[in-house]
């Protein structure tokens, strides 16, 4: 049983990142292009699957009175490990827009539901930043995605030509309508319960924090 849980992406991660790059796609954005996100991309929210149990940091000791009113020595930092990522996705945010940029799974762990947990942790995201739409491209041979994003509301709204620079292959633009509305917002809590609950009778130990599809880059 492997349990897995969303984490926000750092740098201490963009070396597994990159692992993950070349496996999911025939051209990976290498790792400075990540850094480079993470460090001046304002818009930019990246998040990763790990595989592994999600530990809080141990609060520090209580003092009794009177050294609990003395200022609290520093504390050596602990070794951290962190586990494995196992994919990774991404969104920047435009206004009132939340554009899915990336989504990818390692080759072992396509078919799991994965990938449909990182987007529906991107779409809690969005509802965070207040989007009130969430789009993304997918490729038009790419008919398990789009079934996908079909589940959680995506529409086609356009066509890219010659998008994808690895094979000059097409992209439809889909979008969500608008997921401030009430019937939107229910829809998306049914499909992220039955989500976890999928996962959960699978693994049994899911830890959530907050798809079986082809791999999808924007």
């Amino acid at each position: 049983m492997i349990p897995f849980f969303l984490d926000r992406m750092s740098m201490a991660d963009l070396e597994e990142v990159a692992e993950v790059e070349r496996e999911a796609f025939s051209l990976p954005w290498p790792s400075s292009a990540y850094r480079r996100e993470l460090r001046e991309n304002k818009t930019a929210y990246y998040l990763v699957v790990r595989r592994g149990r999600h530990v809080a940091a141990e609060p520090p000791p209580r003092r009794p009175f009177p050294f609990s009113l003395l200022p609290q020595p520093p504390r050596p930092m602990p070794s951290i490990h962190r586990p494995n990522v196992i994919g990774h996705g991404g969104l920047w945010m435009m206004l009132d827009e939340a554009h899915i940029t990336t989504i990818a799974v390692r080759d072992a762990y396509r078919g799991q539901g994965i990938g449909e947990l990182l987007l529906s942790g991107l779409i809690d995201h969005a509802y965070e930043l207040k989007a009130r739409w969430v789009t993304l491209e997918v490729r038009v041979s790419n008919v398990v995605a789009q079934n996908l994003y079909r589940k959680y509301g995506f529409g086609q709204t356009g066509l890219r030509q010659r998008y994808y620079s690895d094979n000059h292959e097409d992209a439809y633009v889909m979008a969500t309508d608008s997921i401030t509305l009430p019937e939107s917002r229910q829809r998306y809590v049914e499909l992220k319960q039955r989500l976890y609950e999928k996962l959960e009778s699978r693994y049994h130990d899911v830890v959530p924090m907050a798809p079986a599809i082809p791999l999808e880059r924007s």
